[in-house]
């Protein structure tokens, strides 16, 4: 029998953060993974959200992400037009890696955060993880491995897994064992979650292709995302490699019931804008079928589960995978508090108290708008591909419309920083409400709940890289005495750091003069001054106590 502290079940991209976090905070991980190492993944999941850049900033992670995926100097634009190589409609820009260095300004250079989010595929994307989570010590990934199934009592849980390329059943031992194998995960089904939603809202057709000489073909400067509508076929190309590789989706209409419904090479034919001679080679096919489901269950007592195992649907704006990494943040340091002693089980209520409410309303935000991405691809008019006035028009119109589409997907703001969570058992409400947020739309505030209002210190370093490894005391008036939360924190052994900072920003941003803040980044608690039972808020934080206001 193996042993090990925690067992991640799935080696894809939200099984090895939560390793990483873990062994970032001192816990040994044992990941099983049905790929051989250095398998690739599947050509999915295109880009990593600001707020899964700004974990991977606190993992140590961030530089090494941006130096990878489309070559420095390729353009991230998303464009809107007739086919890949037709009339362009609307154009969102946006700078290549080497041009955010460089300071090139972009419809999120406003946004609040250290980490702008970054495009790349996950081709690219998961195989840094996984080399870095290879490096670490604290870190086993048994690779060509199936997980079976699993008991568990008061002691902890024992996971039987299958070598595949022997037969052999080994059981592994852990304190916690975590489910990131998917969609299709087992371990959902075993803890007793049930997907709840819509199973089938669309099928797509993706292929990935090679076509060398696609490049040449393009009007202008180059696209990392092509929407294309056409009264034929609509559909979207997405860069790879920014050279040769592009991965194309055919999104199906209603009358279309099967994968196969429609010829694949047609339609990869009428999305490009190509002719019967232009030649490409397929790579992989990679259908998919866009869904809204979310399940009713994350967790039973020792055993969790994480990303596509807990939520899944159309990833309009990218934002499936970060969802998920999402989750393992705010999983990774409960589990660790656990674990370090100071925290009771009881901490580990809030993972799903927080994530599953989050989920479902991100998974309604997103299908909303996804929705209407497929109404305007079902109602093209033919003129759109008349030249002259009449043409013009057309365009116009759907030009506009593909724009404001586009700038809520790839300019999500409300979903990276506006969402918050409002009935965890480990936040010290004060009965102000939170504000609300939308897909694009969000208001910084420090409501407990929401995440920490971002600013730059007056040393120009970022107050997130100035928080510590737990839970810190954002405090913007020194003189307010915060020694009887120190103490209490001490007794109850609970890490707790106090940051003092001077920023003209702060002021304007941090509503209390005291804020406390997670390890996540989200507000636990605030005051003008400690709390008058400030044992009673520790035990609450660390999971020692019910829902309810500390004064």
């Amino acid at each position: 029998m193996l042993g090990t502290t925690v067992l991640v079940v799935g080696g894809g991209p939200v099984g090895l953060t939560i390793a990483i976090d873990l062994a970032w905070r001192g816990i040994d991980v044992t990941v099983v993974e049905l790929r051989a190492a250095g398998e690739p993944p599947n050509v999915k999941c295109n880009q990593v959200s600001a707020r899964s850049m700004e974990i991977y900033r606190r993992l140590g992670l961030a530089k090494k992400l941006r130096e990878g995926g489309l070559p420095a100097d390729y353009p991230i634009d998303v464009v809107s037009s007739t086919s890949m190589t037709g009339i362009e409609l609307s154009r969102l820009s946006f700078p290549s890696r080497n041009g955010r260095l460089a300071g090139e300004k972009a419809l999120d250079s406003s946004w609040p955060t250290p980490e702008p989010s970054h495009r790349i595929n996950q081709t690219y994307f998961e195989p840094i993880l996984f080399a870095h989570a290879a490096l670490q010590p604290r870190i086993r990934i048994i690779n060509r491995t199936a997980f079976e199934s699993y008991t568990q009592d008061e002691g902890g849980v024992v996971a039987q897994c299958r070598n595949l390329d022997t037969g052999e059943t080994t059981p592994i031992a852990c304190n916690f064992m975590i489910g990131c194998d998917g969609g299709a995960s087992k371990i959902r089904k075993m803890i007793g979650g049930n997907f709840v939603g819509t199973p089938e809202i669309q099928r797509v057709q993706s292929t990935y292709i090679h076509a060398p000489a696609l490049m040449k073909l393009l009007r202008g400067k180059p696209a990392w995302m092509y929407f294309t509508l056409n009264p034929r076929r609509c559909g979207t190309a997405i860069a790879i490699d920014g050279k040769d590789n592009w991965n194309i989706h055919n999104f199906l209409y209603n009358g279309e019931p099967t994968f196969d419904s429609i010829d694949r090479d047609w339609a990869i034919r009428e999305i490009l804008g190509v002719g019967p001679d232009f030649h490409y080679e397929i790579i992989s096919k990679e259908d998919w079928m866009g869904r809204r489901l979310v399940s009713d269950k994350f967790r039973d007592r020792r055993v969790f589960i994480c990303g596509d195992a807990g939520h899944i649907w159309i990833p309009a704006g990218g934002y499936g995978m970060n969802a998920g990494i999402a989750d393992a943040a705010d999983l990774a340091w409960m589990i660790a508090a656990v674990i370090g002693g100071w925290a009771q089980t009881g901490i580990l209520d809030a993972y799903e108290a927080e994530r599953q409410p989050i989920t479902e309303q991100a998974s309604q935000i997103i299908t909303d708008v996804a929705l209407k991405v497929m109404k305007q691809r079902r109602e093209v008019p033919p003129e759109i591909e008349i030249p002259g006035p009449s043409g013009d028009e057309v365009r116009a119109k759907l030009g506009k419309q593909a724009h404001e589409l586009e700038i809520g997907q790839q300019c999500a703001a409300g979903l990276n920083f506006g969402y918050f969570y409002n009935n965890s058992p480990i936040i010290a409400y004060d009965g102000e409400p939170h504000p609300g947020y939308s897909m694009t739309e969000f208001t910084s505030s420090t409501v407990p709940g929401c995440r920490a209002p971002h600013f730059w210190l007056s040393d120009r370093r970022s107050l997130y890289d100035a928080l510590g490894p737990y839970y810190t005391v954002i405090r913007i008036d020194p003189v307010v005495d915060v020694s009887s939360m120190i103490t209490a924190a001490d007794r109850r052994g609970v890490p707790l750091f106090v940051l003092d900072v001077d920023a003209p920003e702060a002021k304007s941003l941090y509503a209390r003069k005291l804020t406390l803040v997670r390890p996540d980044q989200h507000v636990a608690w605030r005051g003008d001054e400690a709390p008058n039972s400030p044992l009673e808020l520790i035990d609450l934080l660390r999971g020692a106590a019910g829902t309810h206001m500390v004064t």
